[in-house]
């Protein structure tokens, strides 16, 4: 009925073309994935090691609590009067007065 207007044989391409696309690609994954992840992990980072008596913060478990003490590794924060948890820094997750409310939110747009 119809005939076939493709050849059937495949054709060749050119290899340098394909390694522009695979660069390009590589690049795409450097700007959109761990590009981000660098700078993310660069600021939490310099947030630890800026980390004060008295600041108030939150863990990745999510426990809110005051900076008592500072060691090189640890820090002890007091989550309510009297209770003391030692802690890794690396466990450190924010300052609790930057949380995310409605003001905070509609003041970033």
């Amino acid at each position: 009925m119809f005939a076939l207007t493709f050849p059937l044989q495949a054709q060749q391409q050119n290899p340098a073309s394909f390694w522009i696309m695979m660069g390009l690609l590589m690049v795409v994954f450097y700007f959109f994935m761990i590009r981000p992840q660098q700078k993310k992990a660069k600021d939490a980072r310099k947030f630890r090691e800026s980390l004060q008596k008295g600041s108030k913060v939150i863990t990745i478990g999510g426990i809110h609590g005051k900076v008592v003490e500072l060691a090189e590794k640890t820090v002890l924060l007091e989550v309510d009067s009297g209770t003391k948890l030692r802690i890794e820094r690396s466990a450190i997750s924010m300052d609790s007065s930057t949380q995310l409310t409605e003001e905070t939110a509609k003041a970033a747009k």
